[in-house]
């Protein structure tokens, strides 16, 4: 075993393969991009083809390849299981599949394991039966579980070679110009999927709603795309919003989202022109309306909010309170349109948004970032990926990219969920290292990391309880007890990589 810098254990095997976490910035290096194949389309060749079948004979899918699909539809995608389904039908095996995420409707990948269908994932995260399955030692393989910018580091740098990308398009022409923002199953940015079809050998567009050429505004131009398939239904819209987007009456939260707001417009980085991201659960959208309050009585504006983008933003963006939205995908319909019709809000791809290999993503240009979790111990390590019974259930997510990118990063999450404690000697599994996280928030008051000396001064006379994350741990304990240990196996089955393409921790079966 190798110990790496946040006290983890990683095994020898996976230790020479991709390195130890050593740092945030450690493995920060110069590197060579990653090529791909072209096959040039002629005068008059047609990119048209009658199904997804023929696409995949078209592009010459063999048992042992790399496949990916993009999340932006979330739990209302239908292009994942589709293809896969085609796929299976097609006796292919051994594939490797690198989603940008997997949602619960993705659970028909369990059969597809089961029949040697996949045999090995990497993806950003992994949610209910397909996680429970993975935990439970499905998978002969590790899945690789990687943040948004460490997935597309690893695109760009080749560590992820995509021979075939299938890319649910919202609307798309007949030569491949793709844009999300118009269509029947609109979504708005396609900023994890611009990358794969920036890099893949080969790029099938799966649409339902044909436009004329050109297709404009272009999100993935025809330059990347081999052909096109149009389909009945590439996606539920409803389900691109389902679970992400809610507004909590929940006094607890609302009392969280009210300590977060006082950390941000008290701290130094609160000022004309300032930068922001927040998330998109019941607390983080709370966040945004005590924000927006603050920021009227103020006179204060920001110059760009960041992220996965919900209409809360879009609001601040057309009340003038924010001049420009930066995002790289969207969590509901509103957010959609939106970026199909203001020129100030602009669509990015994922190395541009948080790729720590890039010459210089936008979160490197963010004040603050408001981040949720699992857990958080001590150490200030935080957990976004197992539950408290071990079992895979979250996604690593853009966490990790810009806790350690922004200035001043704040994690919010209540004192205890149900009965667990969610402040904790030692979190389940690292994502993100304590190095990374600046203040923590919860129901109590915050914990600001003793790193950050720069901001105990500078907070000391704020209207908001203060105490060591120790106080905070101890005060959850002391209500629901000590959490009892998670009784894992021996066998590895995910390899949580840090942003730079290191281990930062393994999780084992369960």
């Amino acid at each position: 075993m190798t110990v790496n810098k946040v006290g983890k254990e990683i095994p020898e095997v996976y230790a020479e393969q991709y390195g130890v976490f050593d740092g945030e910035l450690a493995n920060i290096k110069d590197y060579q991009e990653a090529s791909r194949k072209i096959h040039p389309v002629k005068p008059r060749d047609k990119k048209m083809l009658n199904s997804i079948r023929e696409a995949i004979e078209k592009t010459g899918l063999k048992d042992g390849m790399t496949i990916s699909f993009h999340h932006h539809f979330r739990e209302g995608d239908f292009v994942i299981n589709m293809v896969m389904d085609v796929i299976a039908k097609m006796g292919i095996k051994n594939l490797s599949i690198a989603p940008s995420s997997i949602a619960n409707v993705h659970e028909p990948l369990i059969d597809h394991i089961k029949n040697g269908v996949v045999t090995s994932i990497t993806s950003s995260g992994l949610r209910d039966k397909v996680g429970a399955a993975i935990s439970a030692g499905i998978l002969d393989n590790p899945v690789v579980i990687r943040s948004h910018g460490g997935r597309a580091r690893a695109i760009v740098s080749g560590d992820i070679h995509i021979d075939v990308a299938f890319l649910g398009a919202p609307s798309s022409d007949e030569y491949g110009n793709v844009n999300g923002s118009h269509g029947r199953t609109a979504c708005g940015s396609l900023g994890y999927a611009m990358v794969d079809a920036k890099y893949a050998d080969q790029v099938v567009v799966i649409t339902d709603t044909l436009m004329p050429y050109p297709n404009t505004p272009i999100s993935i131009p025809q330059t990347d795309v081999d052909y096109v398939v149009v389909v009945d239904a590439i996606g539920d819209p409803e389900g691109i919003s389902k679970g992400a987007t809610r507004f909590t009456k929940n006094p607890k939260e609302l009392l969280i989202a009210e300590y977060a707001s006082k950390v941000i417009t008290n701290s130094p980085y609160y000022k004309q022109g300032f930068s922001f991201q927040t998330g998109t659960g019941g607390a983080s959208l709370a966040v945004s309306r005590f924000l927006k309050e603050s920021m009227l009585e103020d006179g204060i504006k920001a110059s760009f909010a960041l992220g996965g983008i919900t209409n809360a933003m879009v609001e601040l963006l057309e009340e003038g309170l924010v001049e420009k939205i930066i995002d790289v995908q969207d969590f509901d319909h509103p957010s959609a349109l939106s970026l199909g019709k203001n020129a100030n809000h602009y669509e990015i791809d994922a190395e541009m948004y948080a790729s720590p290999l890039s010459k210089g993503s936008v979160i490197n240009q963010l004040d603050t970032a408001i981040l949720s979790a699992l857990e958080i111990d001590t150490d200030f390590n935080v957990n976004v990926i197992t539950g408290s019974d071990g079992i895979i259930r979250g996604a690593s997510g853009g966490h990790s990219d810009t806790s350690a990118a922004c200035k001043m990063s704040l994690v919010i999450s209540p004192l205890i969920r149900g009965r667990i404690p969610t402040i904790v000697d030692t979190v389940n599994t690292v994502v993100t290292p304590g190095s990374s996280v600046d203040v923590v928030v919860t129901e109590l008051g915050i914990a600001i990391n003793p790193a950050r000396e720069d901001l105990i001064e500078h907070f000391k006379s704020l209207d908001v309880p203060q105490f060591s994350i120790e106080q905070l741990k101890d005060i959850a304990y002391s209500i629901v007890g000590s959490p009892d240990p998670i009784e894992y196996g021996n066998k590895v089955v995910a390899l949580i990589e840090y942003r730079d393409g290191t281990i930062i921790d393994v999780v084992k079966n369960v």
